[in-house]
């Protein structure tokens, strides 16, 4: 979903900081080998997130959904020495690409720290607080996910989620519908593209109403909230 005309979009890439080589060579090889390379975070989300790790000074950095580890060295390129992004991936057939693609990072590859499995394993496991978490991960989960890692983040830390917008379908009429009839009757199955839905809509409600939180959504792309832990 882009909420601005190709030319606007192209300005504000030709007006902020520039995307890496590497960065490049990594987008051209997510869309050779990828069904849905547009899941891929992109230049200017990907300046955005490496912006947001260096303001709150991250040391630390949970991910919850790789795909093909663009978003992960965006976020590392913040990290001073000895910092770490720990990163969760569900789909093993991605581990082989992705260990290539951190090696190829070198010293930048060598920050991040590749967890393959459900999150909801892995993440309990780690040891130590976190300054940021990115969310995008499956979105059936994003409520789940935020209680999660919740008692993982620092005080003032940040939770980023993306896709929060998902397509508009977070303000139209039969999702708006849908969601009011699963907060009534949570038993009665949904399809997989209505629980996604659902879930994208309980976690943007959650956030704007839930005092641990402070929050604003940005309209990049597809969405992306940010939610300060207060």
């Amino acid at each position: 979903m882009n909420l601005w005309s190709d030319e606007i979009q192209q300005y504000i890439l030709e007006h902020i900081e520039r995307e890496p080589d590497f960065l490049k060579v990594l987008t051209r090889k997510t869309h050779l080998h990828t069904l849905k390379p547009r899941m891929l975070s992109g230049h200017l989300e990907g300046r955005l997130l490496k912006f947001f790790c260096q303001m709150v000074g991250a040391r630390r950095i949970l991910e919850i959904g790789t795909f093909t580890g663009y978003s992960a060295l965006c976020m590392a390129e913040a990290l001073p020495d000895g910092g770490q992004v720990h990163t969760c991936e569900i789909f093993d057939e991605l581990e082989p690409f992705l260990n290539q693609v951190f090696a190829d990072a070198g010293d930048l590859g060598k920050k991040v720290n590749l967890h393959i499995g459900d999150a909801a394993d892995i993440v309990p496991s780690l040891d130590g607080l976190f300054d940021v978490a990115y969310l995008d991960g499956n979105k059936r989960r994003y409520v789940e996910d935020l209680e999660m890692v919740y008692p993982k983040m620092r005080k003032g830390g940040l939770v980023i989620a993306d896709n929060t917008l998902w397509d508009g379908h977070v303000i139209e009429e039969e999702s708006v519908a849908l969601y009011e009839r699963y907060k009534l009757h949570p038993e009665v199955p949904v399809s997989s593209k209505e629980a996604q839905t659902v879930g994208i809509m309980a976690f943007n409600n959650l956030v704007a109403n839930d005092s641990r939180f402070q929050t604003v959504m940005v309209p990049v792309r597809d969405g992306m909230t940010l939610v300060r832990i207060v």
